[in-house]
């Protein structure tokens, strides 16, 4: 079985992440625009720090942040941008998906963005390659979108005589039409039927839960959403309560006593992330910096919950984890 440290969050972190002090002005000034607030991106934040303290900055030292929080609110993410523009920010961080991102690219045409995002940034017309953004936008992308259909895979191998899944989107998800039809066409192989439940809010997430129950569906696979990512805590809680198996993208799920997560590396993508912006301080241009890719995924079991659940999860799951949580 293989299994791999897991790194807690920087105790402090949010501290990190308040309002920028009062720096000289010619000291450089990173704009980031995060689509919550500074505790659910605590572990994030601790990772771009890490990025950023690799090129040489570090905050309050040689250079200062400015923060703006959209706390939930996506549809405030165009005007929280905006205002970094009219702060002339010397280069805008824009992570957590492709909304956040969406938002930075729409408020200027000038100012240096790094995005860090699950999905594909050419398809979402962020840069016109991967390899020459050809613009002034770059960044950092995962595989937690293109994986998706893996982890209707992993619960179609916990539950083998299962023909029904449950599966949760978020309809005003930029990436999610792409994500439901890798999920239809995976289901097809495997035989299996689906039933979509779409949630874009906290408030509807009790009934998404009950739902999975009504319709005898045997769990419910999650898709890639950061807005899913950041209420791991909640969902976790529901899933226990209602008694319902489910797998979402980030291990920060099973950490807080859900079942499963199959997912990027948020950690790499954050610390890449700050390494960009880092070097976009030293005078890089965004177009010659190719967008990169992190290709590396992980798997994590929560045994408790499982056991939980009544479940016994096969030898097969348990060795192709990277992290079992007993």
């Amino acid at each position: 079985m293989r299994r791999r440290d897991f790194i807690a969050s920087m105790v402090g972190v949010v501290a990190w992440a308040g309002p920028a002090r009062a720096q000289p002005s010619a000291m450089p000034v990173i704009g980031y625009l995060g689509s919550e607030n500074p505790e659910r991106y605590a572990s994030r934040l601790a990772a771009f720090a890490e990025g950023l303290a690799e090129t040489g900055y570090v905050e309050g030292r040689n250079v200062a942040i400015q923060f703006q929080w959209a706390d939930g609110q996506y549809r405030q993410l165009p005007a929280l941008a905006a205002e970094l523009v009219k702060r002339a920010v010397t280069v805008i961080v824009a992570p957590g998906g492709a909304e956040v991102a969406l938002a930075a690219k729409s408020a200027t045409s000038d100012i240096p963005i790094v995005f860090e995002l699950g999905g594909d940034p050419v398809a979402l017309g962020l840069v016109t390659s991967l390899s020459r953004p050809d613009g002034n936008m770059t960044g950092v992308t995962s595989l937690s979108v293109e994986v998706s259909r893996k982890r209707l895979e992993f619960m179609s191998e916990l539950f083998p005589e299962a023909k029904r899944f449950a599966i949760a989107a978020n309809p005003t998800s930029p990436t999610v039409n792409s994500q439901l039809t890798n999920l239809h066409a995976a289901a097809a192989t495997l035989g299996l039927q689906l039933r979509v439940l779409n949630a874009s809010k906290s408030d509807e997430f009790e009934g998404m839960f009950a739902s999975v129950r009504d319709m005898e569906a045997a769990g419910l696979v999650f898709t890639s959403d950061p807005y899913f990512a950041n209420r791991s805590r909640r969902l976790a809680e529901l899933a226990a309560q209602h008694a319902v198996p489910a797998i979402t993208q980030s291990r920060d799920f099973p950490v807080a006593g859900g079942l499963m997560s199959y997912g990027g590396d948020f950690q790499q993508s954050h610390r890449h992330t700050g390494i960009y912006a880092g070097r976009i301080l030293k005078g890089e241009k965004p177009a010659d910096l190719p967008v990169q890719r992190v290709t590396k995924v992980e798997f994590f079991i929560n045994l408790k919950a499982a056991q939980s659940l009544g479940l016994t999860v096969p030898p097969s799951l348990l060795s192709s984890a990277d992290v079992v949580i007993e």
